[in-house]
Protein backbone atom coordinates (compact mmCIF):
# COMPACT_ATOMS: atom_id res chain seq x y z
CA UNK A 1 0.00 0.00 0.00
CA UNK A 2 2.95 2.34 0.65
CA UNK A 3 3.88 2.17 -3.02
CA UNK A 4 0.56 3.71 -4.07
CA UNK A 5 0.85 7.47 -4.44
CA UNK A 6 -2.90 7.64 -3.91
CA UNK A 7 -3.06 5.02 -1.13
CA UNK A 8 -4.01 7.27 1.79
CA UNK A 9 -7.73 6.93 1.11
CA UNK A 10 -7.68 3.11 1.29
CA UNK A 11 -7.55 0.80 4.29
CA UNK A 12 -6.48 -2.32 2.40
CA UNK A 13 -4.04 -3.07 -0.34
CA UNK A 14 -4.96 -3.63 -3.96
CA UNK A 15 -5.71 -7.17 -5.07
CA UNK A 16 -2.76 -8.54 -7.03
CA UNK A 17 -5.01 -9.42 -9.95
CA UNK A 18 -6.31 -5.85 -10.03
CA UNK A 19 -2.72 -4.61 -10.10
CA UNK A 20 -1.95 -6.79 -13.09
CA UNK A 21 -5.20 -5.91 -14.83
CA UNK A 22 -4.93 -2.16 -14.37
CA UNK A 23 -1.18 -1.66 -14.81
CA UNK A 24 -0.20 0.15 -17.99
CA UNK A 25 3.56 0.28 -17.51
CA UNK A 26 4.18 -2.32 -20.22
CA UNK A 27 2.67 0.10 -22.74
CA UNK A 28 3.27 3.62 -21.45
CA UNK A 29 6.91 3.12 -20.40
CA UNK A 30 7.87 4.43 -23.83
CA UNK A 31 6.61 7.85 -22.65
CA UNK A 32 9.40 8.16 -20.07
CA UNK A 33 11.35 10.88 -21.91
CA UNK A 34 8.24 13.00 -22.46
CA UNK A 35 7.09 12.49 -18.86
CA UNK A 36 10.44 13.63 -17.53
CA UNK A 37 10.60 16.58 -19.92
CA UNK A 38 7.13 17.72 -18.86
CA UNK A 39 7.92 17.22 -15.19
CA UNK A 40 11.10 19.28 -15.48
CA UNK A 41 9.16 22.14 -17.06
CA UNK A 42 6.46 21.88 -14.38
CA UNK A 43 9.04 21.95 -11.57
CA UNK A 44 10.85 24.95 -13.02
CA UNK A 45 7.55 26.81 -13.32
CA UNK A 46 6.61 25.98 -9.72
CA UNK A 47 9.97 27.38 -8.66
CA UNK A 48 9.46 30.58 -10.63
CA UNK A 49 5.97 31.29 -9.21
CA UNK A 50 7.03 30.53 -5.64
CA UNK A 51 5.15 27.29 -5.04
CA UNK A 52 8.58 25.65 -4.71
CA UNK A 53 11.76 27.33 -3.67
CA UNK A 54 14.38 27.73 -6.40
CA UNK A 55 16.51 25.17 -4.57
CA UNK A 56 13.67 22.64 -4.41
CA UNK A 57 12.94 23.07 -8.10
CA UNK A 58 16.61 22.66 -9.00
CA UNK A 59 16.86 19.51 -6.86
CA UNK A 60 13.81 17.99 -8.55
CA UNK A 61 15.06 18.83 -12.06
CA UNK A 62 18.47 17.34 -11.28
CA UNK A 63 16.88 14.22 -9.81
CA UNK A 64 14.68 13.77 -12.85
CA UNK A 65 17.81 13.87 -14.98
CA UNK A 66 19.23 11.01 -12.90
CA UNK A 67 16.01 9.02 -13.34
CA UNK A 68 16.21 9.51 -17.08
CA UNK A 69 19.80 8.29 -17.13
CA UNK A 70 18.82 5.17 -15.16
CA UNK A 71 15.98 4.36 -17.55
CA UNK A 72 18.16 4.90 -20.62
CA UNK A 73 20.83 2.68 -19.11
CA UNK A 74 18.27 -0.06 -18.42
CA UNK A 75 18.67 0.16 -14.64
CA UNK A 76 15.05 1.06 -13.81
CA UNK A 77 13.03 -1.81 -12.35
CA UNK A 78 9.43 -1.69 -13.56
CA UNK A 79 6.74 -3.11 -11.26
CA UNK A 80 2.99 -3.52 -11.87
CA UNK A 81 2.32 -2.23 -8.36
CA UNK A 82 3.43 1.24 -9.51
CA UNK A 83 0.90 1.11 -12.32
CA UNK A 84 2.34 3.50 -14.90
CA UNK A 85 5.41 5.42 -16.01
CA UNK A 86 4.38 8.53 -14.08
CA UNK A 87 4.33 6.75 -10.73
CA UNK A 88 7.57 4.92 -11.49
CA UNK A 89 9.37 8.17 -12.21
CA UNK A 90 7.99 10.03 -9.22
CA UNK A 91 8.67 7.10 -6.88
CA UNK A 92 12.27 6.76 -8.05
CA UNK A 93 12.74 10.54 -7.91
CA UNK A 94 11.70 10.54 -4.26
CA UNK A 95 14.12 7.70 -3.51
CA UNK A 96 16.92 9.75 -5.06
CA UNK A 97 16.23 13.26 -3.70
CA UNK A 98 14.15 12.57 -0.61
CA UNK A 99 10.96 14.26 0.58
CA UNK A 100 11.23 17.14 -1.88
CA UNK A 101 10.46 14.66 -4.65
CA UNK A 102 6.94 14.37 -3.28
CA UNK A 103 6.36 18.05 -4.09
CA UNK A 104 6.69 17.52 -7.84
CA UNK A 105 3.03 16.57 -8.25
CA UNK A 106 1.79 19.83 -6.72
CA UNK A 107 -0.74 21.60 -8.96
CA UNK A 108 -1.14 18.74 -11.42
CA UNK A 109 -2.86 15.39 -11.84
CA UNK A 110 -2.00 12.26 -13.75
CA UNK A 111 -4.93 13.26 -15.96
CA UNK A 112 -3.30 16.38 -17.38
CA UNK A 113 0.15 14.82 -17.02
CA UNK A 114 -0.56 11.89 -19.33
CA UNK A 115 -2.34 14.13 -21.82
CA UNK A 116 0.79 16.29 -21.96
CA UNK A 117 3.07 13.30 -22.35
CA UNK A 118 0.96 11.90 -25.16
CA UNK A 119 0.92 15.21 -27.02
CA UNK A 120 4.69 15.56 -26.71
CA UNK A 121 5.15 12.01 -27.99
CA UNK A 122 2.66 12.50 -30.83
CA UNK A 123 4.36 15.72 -31.92
CA UNK A 124 7.75 14.01 -32.17
CA UNK A 125 6.26 10.98 -33.92
CA UNK A 126 4.51 13.15 -36.51
CA UNK A 127 7.71 15.02 -37.31
CA UNK A 128 9.61 11.76 -37.65
CA UNK A 129 6.94 10.14 -39.81
CA UNK A 130 6.70 13.13 -42.13
CA UNK A 131 10.45 12.90 -42.66
CA UNK A 132 10.13 9.21 -43.55
CA UNK A 133 7.23 9.91 -45.92
CA UNK A 134 9.34 12.56 -47.60
CA UNK A 135 12.13 10.05 -48.18
CA UNK A 136 9.65 7.64 -49.76
CA UNK A 137 8.43 10.44 -52.01
CA UNK A 138 12.03 11.02 -53.12
CA UNK A 139 12.29 7.35 -54.07
CA UNK A 140 9.18 7.61 -56.25
CA UNK A 141 10.42 10.85 -57.83
CA UNK A 142 13.70 9.13 -58.72
CA UNK A 143 11.78 6.22 -60.24
CA UNK A 144 9.56 8.61 -62.18
CA UNK A 145 12.54 10.35 -63.73
CA UNK A 146 14.21 7.03 -64.54
CA UNK A 147 11.09 5.47 -66.07
CA UNK A 148 9.50 8.47 -67.77
CA UNK A 149 9.83 6.77 -71.19
CA UNK A 150 8.66 3.35 -70.03
CA UNK A 151 5.26 2.44 -71.49
CA UNK A 152 2.84 0.44 -69.38
CA UNK A 153 -0.88 -0.23 -69.58
CA UNK A 154 -3.04 1.99 -67.44
CA UNK A 155 -5.96 0.12 -65.93
CA UNK A 156 -9.54 0.86 -64.97
CA UNK A 157 -11.71 -1.97 -63.65
CA UNK A 158 -8.45 -4.02 -63.90
CA UNK A 159 -8.85 -3.90 -67.69
CA UNK A 160 -6.35 -2.29 -70.03
CA UNK A 161 -7.52 1.30 -70.51
CA UNK A 162 -4.90 3.61 -72.03
CA UNK A 163 -1.11 3.59 -72.17
CA UNK A 164 0.68 5.56 -69.50
CA UNK A 165 4.28 6.17 -68.55
CA UNK A 166 5.48 4.07 -65.62
CA UNK A 167 7.06 7.28 -64.36
CA UNK A 168 3.62 8.91 -64.46
CA UNK A 169 2.27 5.99 -62.44
CA UNK A 170 5.00 6.50 -59.82
CA UNK A 171 4.11 10.17 -59.52
CA UNK A 172 0.57 9.18 -58.54
CA UNK A 173 2.03 7.83 -55.30
CA UNK A 174 4.03 11.02 -54.81
CA UNK A 175 0.73 12.92 -54.82
CA UNK A 176 -0.92 10.47 -52.41
CA UNK A 177 2.02 10.76 -50.02
CA UNK A 178 1.99 14.54 -50.38
CA UNK A 179 -1.60 14.64 -49.14
CA UNK A 180 -0.67 12.26 -46.33
CA UNK A 181 2.15 14.56 -45.27
CA UNK A 182 -0.17 17.58 -45.39
CA UNK A 183 -2.71 15.80 -43.19
CA UNK A 184 -0.03 14.89 -40.65
CA UNK A 185 1.26 18.47 -40.61
CA UNK A 186 -2.26 19.80 -40.14
CA UNK A 187 -2.92 17.36 -37.30
CA UNK A 188 0.25 18.58 -35.61
CA UNK A 189 -1.27 22.04 -35.15
CA UNK A 190 -4.04 20.54 -33.00
CA UNK A 191 -1.59 18.32 -31.15
CA UNK A 192 0.56 21.30 -30.20
CA UNK A 193 -1.71 22.52 -27.38
CA UNK A 194 -0.67 22.27 -23.71
CA UNK A 195 -3.19 20.57 -21.38
CA UNK A 196 -0.98 20.77 -18.26
CA UNK A 197 -2.57 22.98 -15.66
CA UNK A 198 -6.02 21.45 -16.04
CA UNK A 199 -5.10 19.11 -13.17
CA UNK A 200 -7.72 16.39 -12.59
CA UNK A 201 -10.54 18.26 -14.36
CA UNK A 202 -11.08 21.67 -12.72
CA UNK A 203 -7.68 23.32 -12.73
CA UNK A 204 -5.70 24.17 -9.60
CA UNK A 205 -5.80 26.75 -6.84
CA UNK A 206 -2.05 27.36 -7.08
CA UNK A 207 -0.79 30.44 -9.00
CA UNK A 208 0.71 28.48 -11.88
CA UNK A 209 2.00 30.00 -15.12
CA UNK A 210 0.83 27.73 -17.92
CA UNK A 211 2.40 29.87 -20.63
CA UNK A 212 5.77 29.43 -18.96
CA UNK A 213 5.42 25.65 -19.29
CA UNK A 214 4.12 26.00 -22.84
CA UNK A 215 7.17 28.02 -23.85
CA UNK A 216 9.54 25.53 -22.24
CA UNK A 217 7.94 22.61 -24.06
CA UNK A 218 7.40 24.37 -27.38
CA UNK A 219 3.60 24.34 -27.32
CA UNK A 220 1.93 26.98 -29.47
CA UNK A 221 -1.20 27.27 -27.33
CA UNK A 222 -2.71 26.22 -24.01
CA UNK A 223 -5.96 24.31 -23.60
CA UNK A 224 -8.78 26.75 -22.79
CA UNK A 225 -11.11 24.37 -20.94
CA UNK A 226 -9.91 22.13 -18.15
CA UNK A 227 -12.63 19.50 -18.66
CA UNK A 228 -11.81 19.18 -22.35
CA UNK A 229 -8.06 19.29 -21.74
CA UNK A 230 -7.99 16.05 -19.73
CA UNK A 231 -10.64 14.13 -21.66
CA UNK A 232 -9.75 15.14 -25.22
CA UNK A 233 -8.40 12.36 -27.39
CA UNK A 234 -9.51 13.95 -30.65
CA UNK A 235 -5.88 14.49 -31.57
CA UNK A 236 -5.17 10.77 -31.25
CA UNK A 237 -8.24 9.86 -33.28
CA UNK A 238 -7.26 12.39 -35.93
CA UNK A 239 -3.73 11.04 -36.19
CA UNK A 240 -5.06 7.48 -36.36
CA UNK A 241 -7.42 8.51 -39.16
CA UNK A 242 -4.48 10.05 -41.03
CA UNK A 243 -2.40 6.95 -40.42
CA UNK A 244 -5.22 4.75 -41.68
CA UNK A 245 -5.43 6.74 -44.93
CA UNK A 246 -1.65 6.55 -45.31
CA UNK A 247 -1.77 2.81 -44.62
CA UNK A 248 -4.44 2.40 -47.30
CA UNK A 249 -2.18 4.17 -49.81
CA UNK A 250 0.70 1.87 -48.87
CA UNK A 251 -1.59 -1.14 -49.14
CA UNK A 252 -2.69 -0.14 -52.65
CA UNK A 253 0.97 0.16 -53.62
CA UNK A 254 1.74 -3.21 -52.04
CA UNK A 255 -1.13 -4.81 -53.94
CA UNK A 256 0.24 -3.48 -57.22
CA UNK A 257 3.74 -4.71 -56.45
CA UNK A 258 2.37 -8.17 -55.63
CA UNK A 259 0.33 -8.28 -58.85
CA UNK A 260 3.13 -6.89 -61.00
CA UNK A 261 5.63 -9.43 -59.68
CA UNK A 262 3.33 -12.40 -60.38
CA UNK A 263 4.08 -14.37 -63.59
CA UNK A 264 0.81 -13.39 -65.33
CA UNK A 265 2.01 -9.76 -65.17
CA UNK A 266 5.81 -10.05 -64.85
CA UNK A 267 6.08 -6.25 -64.92
CA UNK A 268 8.70 -6.00 -62.16
CA UNK A 269 11.09 -7.91 -60.00
CA UNK A 270 11.82 -7.05 -56.39
CA UNK A 271 15.29 -7.35 -54.82
CA UNK A 272 16.09 -10.81 -53.45
CA UNK A 273 16.98 -9.26 -50.09
CA UNK A 274 13.35 -8.12 -49.67
CA UNK A 275 11.73 -11.43 -50.68
CA UNK A 276 11.51 -14.90 -49.17
CA UNK A 277 11.23 -18.45 -50.45
CA UNK A 278 9.02 -21.43 -49.79
CA UNK A 279 9.76 -24.23 -47.35
CA UNK A 280 8.55 -26.79 -49.91
CA UNK A 281 8.63 -25.19 -53.38
CA UNK A 282 12.20 -24.35 -54.35
CA UNK A 283 11.21 -22.16 -57.30
CA UNK A 284 9.27 -19.63 -55.23
CA UNK A 285 10.25 -15.99 -54.70
CA UNK A 286 7.57 -14.41 -52.57
CA UNK A 287 6.96 -10.64 -52.14
CA UNK A 288 6.54 -11.00 -48.39
CA UNK A 289 7.45 -7.39 -47.58
CA UNK A 290 4.67 -6.08 -49.79
CA UNK A 291 2.24 -8.64 -48.37
CA UNK A 292 3.08 -7.61 -44.81
CA UNK A 293 2.63 -3.92 -45.66
CA UNK A 294 -0.77 -4.82 -47.10
CA UNK A 295 -1.61 -6.83 -44.00
CA UNK A 296 -0.51 -4.17 -41.52
CA UNK A 297 -2.93 -1.71 -43.06
CA UNK A 298 -5.76 -3.78 -41.59
CA UNK A 299 -4.26 -3.44 -38.11
CA UNK A 300 -3.97 0.32 -38.48
CA UNK A 301 -7.58 0.65 -39.60
CA UNK A 302 -8.57 -1.55 -36.65
CA UNK A 303 -6.63 0.69 -34.25
CA UNK A 304 -8.63 3.69 -35.47
CA UNK A 305 -11.95 1.92 -35.09
CA UNK A 306 -11.01 0.68 -31.61
CA UNK A 307 -10.33 4.20 -30.35
CA UNK A 308 -13.48 5.61 -31.92
CA UNK A 309 -15.49 2.95 -30.09
CA UNK A 310 -13.51 3.54 -26.88
CA UNK A 311 -14.37 7.24 -26.84
CA UNK A 312 -17.93 7.26 -28.12
CA UNK A 313 -19.66 6.48 -24.81
CA UNK A 314 -17.53 8.43 -22.34
CA UNK A 315 -19.04 11.28 -20.32
CA UNK A 316 -16.78 14.17 -19.30
CA UNK A 317 -14.18 14.29 -17.98
CA UNK A 318 -11.36 11.72 -17.68
CA UNK A 319 -12.22 8.03 -17.40
CA UNK A 320 -9.90 5.09 -16.91
CA UNK A 321 -11.03 3.77 -20.29
CA UNK A 322 -8.60 6.30 -21.75
CA UNK A 323 -5.72 4.19 -20.54
CA UNK A 324 -6.55 1.98 -23.53
CA UNK A 325 -5.80 4.77 -26.01
CA UNK A 326 -2.06 4.19 -26.17
CA UNK A 327 -1.61 0.59 -27.25
CA UNK A 328 -3.47 1.05 -30.53
CA UNK A 329 -1.91 4.48 -31.07
CA UNK A 330 1.62 3.16 -30.63
CA UNK A 331 0.83 0.11 -32.73
CA UNK A 332 -0.45 2.22 -35.62
CA UNK A 333 2.51 4.59 -35.46
CA UNK A 334 4.96 1.69 -35.35
CA UNK A 335 3.23 -0.21 -38.17
CA UNK A 336 3.03 2.75 -40.54
CA UNK A 337 6.51 4.02 -39.73
CA UNK A 338 8.04 0.59 -40.38
CA UNK A 339 6.06 0.15 -43.61
CA UNK A 340 7.15 3.52 -44.97
CA UNK A 341 10.78 2.84 -44.07
CA UNK A 342 10.99 -0.63 -45.58
CA UNK A 343 9.33 0.46 -48.82
CA UNK A 344 11.76 3.35 -49.12
CA UNK A 345 14.62 0.87 -48.80
CA UNK A 346 13.15 -1.74 -51.14
CA UNK A 347 11.90 0.32 -54.09
CA UNK A 348 15.24 1.73 -55.31
CA UNK A 349 16.19 -1.88 -56.17
CA UNK A 350 13.02 -2.42 -58.21
CA UNK A 351 13.71 -3.97 -61.63
CA UNK A 352 11.26 -2.84 -64.32
CA UNK A 353 10.58 -5.33 -67.12
CA UNK A 354 9.82 -2.82 -69.83
CA UNK A 355 9.18 -5.36 -72.58
CA UNK A 356 6.52 -7.14 -70.52
CA UNK A 357 4.81 -3.86 -69.69
CA UNK A 358 4.79 -2.86 -73.34
CA UNK A 359 3.51 -6.23 -74.48
CA UNK A 360 0.53 -5.99 -72.13
CA UNK A 361 -0.21 -2.42 -73.24
CA UNK A 362 -0.33 -3.64 -76.84
CA UNK A 363 -2.90 -6.34 -76.06
CA UNK A 364 -5.82 -4.31 -74.82
CA UNK A 365 -6.54 -1.83 -77.64
CA UNK A 366 -5.07 0.84 -75.37
CA UNK A 367 -5.03 3.47 -78.13
CA UNK A 368 -8.72 3.16 -79.00
CA UNK A 369 -9.52 6.46 -77.29
CA UNK A 370 -6.81 8.14 -79.35
CA UNK A 371 -8.55 6.91 -82.51
CA UNK A 372 -11.83 8.40 -81.27
CA UNK A 373 -10.09 11.71 -80.57
CA UNK A 374 -8.59 11.58 -84.06
CA UNK A 375 -12.05 11.32 -85.59
CA UNK A 376 -13.31 14.20 -83.43
CA UNK A 377 -10.48 16.39 -84.70
CA UNK A 378 -11.61 15.45 -88.23
CA UNK A 379 -15.07 16.85 -87.42
CA UNK A 380 -17.04 13.84 -86.16
CA UNK A 381 -19.12 14.23 -82.94
CA UNK A 382 -17.54 12.31 -80.09
CA UNK A 383 -20.48 9.93 -79.56
CA UNK A 384 -20.38 8.95 -83.23
CA UNK A 385 -16.62 8.55 -83.03
CA UNK A 386 -17.04 6.34 -79.97
CA UNK A 387 -19.39 4.06 -81.93
CA UNK A 388 -17.06 3.88 -84.94
CA UNK A 389 -14.07 2.93 -82.80
CA UNK A 390 -16.16 0.36 -80.95
CA UNK A 391 -16.90 -1.33 -84.26
CA UNK A 392 -13.22 -1.14 -85.17
CA UNK A 393 -12.27 -2.86 -81.92
CA UNK A 394 -14.84 -5.59 -82.47
CA UNK A 395 -13.49 -6.20 -85.98
CA UNK A 396 -9.91 -6.30 -84.70
CA UNK A 397 -10.91 -8.81 -82.02
CA UNK A 398 -12.56 -11.03 -84.61
CA UNK A 399 -9.38 -10.96 -86.67
CA UNK A 400 -7.10 -11.32 -83.63
CA UNK A 401 -5.07 -8.26 -84.57
CA UNK A 402 -4.17 -4.91 -83.06
CA UNK A 403 -5.81 -1.68 -84.21
CA UNK A 404 -2.54 -0.40 -85.63
CA UNK A 405 -2.31 -3.59 -87.74
CA UNK A 406 -5.69 -3.05 -89.40
CA UNK A 407 -5.46 -2.30 -93.14
CA UNK A 408 -6.27 1.29 -94.00
CA UNK A 409 -9.05 0.22 -96.34
CA UNK A 410 -10.83 -1.63 -93.52
CA UNK A 411 -10.59 1.38 -91.24
CA UNK A 412 -11.84 3.68 -93.98
CA UNK A 413 -14.79 1.36 -94.53
CA UNK A 414 -15.82 2.30 -91.00
CA UNK A 415 -15.31 6.03 -91.62
CA UNK A 416 -14.06 7.89 -94.68
CA UNK A 417 -12.55 10.49 -92.36
CA UNK A 418 -9.72 8.08 -91.54
CA UNK A 419 -6.56 8.78 -93.50
CA UNK A 420 -3.02 7.44 -93.65
CA UNK A 421 -2.04 9.72 -90.76
CA UNK A 422 -4.17 7.57 -88.44
CA UNK A 423 -1.33 5.16 -87.73
CA UNK A 424 0.66 7.87 -85.97
CA UNK A 425 -2.01 8.09 -83.26
CA UNK A 426 -2.37 4.34 -82.89
CA UNK A 427 1.16 3.80 -81.57
CA UNK A 428 1.81 3.65 -77.82
CA UNK A 429 4.42 6.41 -78.03
CA UNK A 430 2.03 8.55 -80.05
CA UNK A 431 -0.62 8.11 -77.38
CA UNK A 432 1.78 9.05 -74.59
CA UNK A 433 3.20 12.06 -76.37
CA UNK A 434 -0.23 13.41 -77.26
CA UNK A 435 -0.80 14.20 -73.59
CA UNK A 436 1.65 17.05 -73.02
CA UNK A 437 -0.56 19.13 -70.77
CA UNK A 438 0.24 19.42 -67.04
CA UNK A 439 -0.68 16.13 -65.43
CA UNK A 440 -0.32 14.34 -68.76
CA UNK A 441 1.68 11.26 -69.69
CA UNK A 442 4.25 12.58 -72.20
CA UNK A 443 7.79 11.72 -70.99
CA UNK A 444 8.92 15.35 -70.94
CA UNK A 445 5.75 16.23 -69.02
CA UNK A 446 6.49 13.46 -66.51
CA UNK A 447 10.05 14.70 -66.00
CA UNK A 448 8.82 18.26 -65.50
CA UNK A 449 6.24 17.03 -63.00
CA UNK A 450 8.92 15.08 -61.15
CA UNK A 451 11.05 18.23 -60.92
CA UNK A 452 8.13 20.23 -59.56
CA UNK A 453 7.35 17.50 -57.03
CA UNK A 454 10.97 17.44 -55.84
CA UNK A 455 11.06 21.23 -55.53
CA UNK A 456 7.78 21.20 -53.57
CA UNK A 457 9.10 18.50 -51.25
CA UNK A 458 12.33 20.38 -50.59
CA UNK A 459 10.41 23.59 -49.85
CA UNK A 460 8.24 21.77 -47.33
CA UNK A 461 11.23 20.09 -45.71
CA UNK A 462 12.97 23.45 -45.39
Amino acid sequence: MSEKLWGGRFSTGTDSLVEEFSASIAVDRRLYAQDILGSMAHARMLGRVGVLTPEEAATIVSGLGEVRSEIEAGRMAFRPALEDIHMHIESRLTELVGEVGKKLHTARSRNDQVATDLRLYAREALDDLRGAVGRLQEVFIDLAEREADTVMPGFTHMQVAQPVSFGHHCLAYVEMLHRDSQRLADARTRVNVLPLGAAALAGTTFPIDRWDVARQLGFAAIAENSLDAVSDRDFVMEILADLAILAVHLSRLAEELILWMSPPFAFIDLPDSFCTGSSIMPQKKNPDVAELVRGKSGRVIGDLVALLVLMKGQPLAYNRDNQEDKEGFFDALDSVRASVEILARMLPGLTVRREAMRAQAEKGFATATDLADYLVRKGMPFRDAHAVVGRAVRLAQERAMALEAMPLADLQALSPLIGEDVYAVLTLEGSLNARRHPGGTAPETVRAAATRARDRLHREQA
